[in-house]
């Protein structure tokens, strides 16, 4: 199984929103390395939630539940289906990634624009650490 990250601006479509509908189309991604990312992403992997906008942070996890493709709508992107895994309870904010010094080669902090990603295994063993379900 692989961790991804994907960014979402809570006022577009937040963890409320996935939490509500319980599965939705992860779209809207047209970055290159980002489709990169989506396009690695298999039935099964996980996906941190993340909130751009005010104070960023990673408020829940996602499963990816369908295979890749191309956007019907936008031949240019891919998609894939997730569903809804949890929210969680404190949210892990940027600032308290970027304070620990432990991920500063990680596209999270060094490419702040970047929308999709993947995450190191060392973040998903520093969150188990700290108490947050990862699974």
């Amino acid at each position: 199984m692989n961790y991804f990250l994907a960014k979402t601006e809570p006022s577009t479509y937040s963890i409320d929103d996935l939490d509500r509908d319980g599965q939705t189309v992860w779209n809207g991604v047209h970055a290159p390395a980002a489709l990169k990312a989506i396009r690695a992403m298999q039935v099964g992997d996980l996906v941190f939630v993340y909130h751009s906008g005010g104070e960023s942070c990673i408020v829940g996890l996602m499963k990816v539940i369908t295979a890749p493709r191309v956007d019907p709508k936008d031949e240019k992107s891919w998609i894939v289906d997730v569903e809804f895994r949890l929210k969680y309870d404190e949210q892990v904010t940027l600032k308290e990634i970027k304070l620990s010094h432990k991920f500063d080669d990680w596209a999270l902090v060094r490419q702040g624009r970047l929308s999709t990603m993947p995450v190191p295994e060392k973040f998903v063993k520093w969150m188990t650490e700290k108490g947050y379900k990862v699974r």
